[in-house]
C-alpha cells in the first residue's frame, strides 16, 4: 500500500480527502478475500464517500486528455479474481437490458464496475508524486467519461444485494 500524501504536497483537504479515500478503495481491491459478505459490506460503505469526494472536489478540465495507459492483462486478472469472489453477486440488469421483450442476460458486472474504478484510482495515486494536477485532471476526465458510471452502477448494485439480504 502506497503511503499517505503529505498535506504540504496537496493543502486542499477535499484533494487530500479524495486521495485518502482513493487510497482506502484500492487496499481495499487489493484485500479482497473469503470473507465476502464482510469486504462487500466495506466496499458498499466506502463507495458513497468515494462519490461525495470526487464531487467535492470536482473542476472543470479544460485543456487535459485522458491519457489512462491500460494494463489489460493485469486488469483482466484482477476482473477474474473479482468474479470468481463475487460469484451469484457479480450479474446484474442494467436499465437498457429490459428494453427487449424476454431478455434474460444481466450485461452489469459488480466484479467490472470495481476493476475499472481501481484501475483508474490506481493510475492516478502512481502518478500524484510527480505531477498531482495532472494526476487529478486524468481522474476528472476519466470520471466524467467511464469510470464515474461504474461507481453509480456498482452503488445501486450493492444496494440492492443489501436489500435481497445477499452480502
Amino acid at each position: 500500500m502506497n503511503a499517505p500524501i503529505d498535506p504540504s504536497r496537496h493543502p486542499d483537504a477535499g484533494v487530500q480527502s479524495l486521495l485518502n479515500t482513493a487510497r482506502r478503495y484500492c487496499a481495499l481491491i487489493n484485500a479482497s478475500g473469503p470473507d465476502v459478505a464482510a469486504w462487500l459490506g466495506e466496499i458498499a460503505v466506502l463507495l458513497p464517500h468515494l462519490h461525495a469526494a470526487m464531487t467535492s472536489v470536482h473542476r472543470t478540465v479544460l485543456h487535459a486528455q485522458h491519457d489512462h495507459p491500460v494494463d489489460l492483462d493485469a486488469r483482466f486478472e484482477l476482473f477474474s479474481h473479482l468474479r470468481a469472489l463475487l460469484a451469484d453477486r457479480d450479474g446484474y440488469f442494467l436499465e437498457f437490458d429490459r428494453a427487449h421483450d424476454g431478455a434474460d442476460a444481466m450485461t452489469g458486472s459488480l466484479a467490472d464496475d470495481l476493476t475499472d474504478i481501481y484501475c483508474e484510482l490506481k493510475h492516478g495515486l502512481d502518478a500524484f508524486d510527480a505531477n498531482p494536477e495532472r494526476a487529478l485532471e486524468t481522474w476528472f476526465l476519466g470520471y466524467e467519461a467511464h469510470w464515474g458510471q461504474h461507481l453509480v452502477d456498482a452503488q445501486r448494485h450493492l444496494a440492492n444485494l443489501a436489500a435481497a439480504n445477499r452480502m
